[in-house]
């Protein structure tokens, strides 16, 4: 680890996070999430040829991380916004594993060698909305398509509504072992505004029941900002989901943005808290997950200082991708299904977001991707920027010259300069090893990323949430 400058260097990892309200306020703005850079706003139509040409190019050497997306729910959460088809009939999900095999049969047969697979993980929608027979079928036929790891990261989201008495079982035995799941909120009220009614004592069993299993991580997603929530309740939600002891936690920040998300208008503005009650909510998240020994990772996310998110940032292999932050970042991602991203060497591609587009595509024999972009050597070294800010709280000055042959003060002089209002709060420190994000900047990570964004500029002006 001597040699990795990310490795423990920032005792912020011990110490937790430092909420400040003054300077939330002061810097908190609308931004990406960067899950990728350049963003997904930045992708072009693609041209014929140009994903078979990618696929057949990608370095057998390099392993993968495979992402299917299954867009069906049995209900509508009204906070959604998410491209999901609502819908009782298990026979469309059938129809739709037949679409998938021919979209993984045709990529697969472009790739020369046989890279390893060490990632899976199936979104949504709701994975579970399968059956555990079509759960099955899948596995099985993406092990006679791919050379699975025998240890790696195999993880899916779960609906705890819909599963049924054997799913579980059959998820484990199957080789997943890792589960992610939305709780939300616990408290009645608000889970009736949102329409997602789940009680305690479902999650409950459900987390019994997988810890008992030996599922060796599960993640809860939590939402602040939703209808009727308020300090005392996310508190009371908070305390009960901390005594179910999950390895990961997602708590994210309500956007509400009713004109993009049909479903958002379901909601009546009136019952939102304010921006004032949302940041105090925000501060007894920090505050309590602090006090119960979770280590903030970043945007949103926490997790227990043995889980291997937690454990790779503080040795500094944090990395973060379509799938958020990850342990794998070596790995090319390949998408399949509807709105289904991949990453192949520096190239990004998305599939259509409609089910009738993708379907058709499929039926005619194409790729399915219908947007891309290659990043440049520049973006490459912004890149490099904003990510190991958001996963490392720091940037180090001397990695950047190897990397790229560049010196970091000059090239990046007006940006350095942006931040020395911040540097001057209090948020980081900048001298010449390097940018370090302190304790009190740690929550702003996203805004003190966007100083390196190239692409941000008015025309992306209402496309993003506030980081808080």
């Amino acid at each position: 680890m001597t040699n990795n400058p990310y490795a423990n260097r920032q005792p912020t990892h011990f110490q937790g996070v430092y909420f400040n309200e003054t300077l939330i306020n002061k810097y908190n703005q609308q931004g990406p999430r960067y899950t990728s850079y350049p963003t997904a706003l930045e992708f072009s139509p693609i041209d014929d040829g140009c994903e078979a040409d990618i696929l057949t190019h990608q370095d057998p050497s390099t392993p993968l991380s495979l992402y299917l997306h299954i867009p069906f729910c049995r209900h509508l959460c009204y906070y959604c916004g998410c491209n999901k088809i609502i819908t009782k009939k298990n026979s469309d999900a059938g129809d739709y594993l037949d679409y998938l095999f021919a979209e993984i049969r045709h990529k697969k047969s472009l790739l020369t060698g046989s890279p390893i697979v060490k990632q899976l993980h199936l979104g949504g929608g709701t994975p579970t909305f399968l059956s555990d027979d079509e759960l099955a079928r899948l596995w099985d036929f993406l092990h006679t398509e791919f050379h699975f790891a025998q240890e790696g990261d195999f993880s899916i989201e779960i609906d705890p509504r819909e599963l049924r008495p054997t799913t579980l079982q059959v998820l484990r035995n199957l080789g997943f072992n890792r589960l992610s799941f939305g709780v939300q909120d616990l408290n009645h009220q608000v889970q009736i505004a949102v329409n997602r009614v789940q009680s305690l004592d479902l999650i409950t069993q459900v987390m019994q029941t997988a810890q008992e299993l030996g599922f060796s991580s599960t993640n809860i997603d939590l939402i602040y900002g939703l209808p009727h929530q308020s300090v005392e309740s996310m508190t009371a939600t908070l305390q009960a989901i901390i005594k179910l002891s999950p390895a990961r936690l997602s708590v994210f920040n309500y956007a509400h943005l009713p004109a993009r998300f049909a479903a958002q208008k379901r909601i009546c503005e009136s019952t939102l808290p304010t921006a004032t009650e949302k940041l105090a909510m925000f501060n007894t998240i920090i505050t309590l997950l602090n006090q119960a020994g979770y280590q903030y990772i970043g945007i949103d996310h926490f997790a227990k200082p043995d889980d291997t998110l937690a454990v790779a940032q503080r040795d500094g292999k944090l990395h973060r991708n379509f799938q958020g932050y990850t342990i794998l970042g070596e790995c090319d991602l390949l998408g399949f299904g509807v709105s289904a991203i991949s990453q192949i060497g520096n190239h990004m591609l998305q599939n259509p977001t409609s089910l009738d587009e993708y379907c058709s595509m499929i039926n005619q024999g194409k790729l399915p991707a219908v947007k891309y972009i290659a990043s440049s050597p520049t973006d490459d070294m912004h890149r490099y920027v904003i990510m190991n800010l958001l996963c490392h709280d720091y940037v180090d000055f001397a990695q950047l010259r190897v990397r790229f042959g560049i010196e970091p003060m000059v090239y990046f002089a007006k940006q350095l300069e942006t931040l020395h209002d911040m540097a001057a709060d209090g948020l980081l420190t900048i001298d010449e090893q390097g940018i370090h994000i302190l304790p009190a900047g740690r929550i702003l990570g996203r805004n003190i990323a966007m100083v390196f964004d190239a692409y941000l500029d008015k025309k992306h002006a209402g496309r993003f949430s506030k980081v808080i």
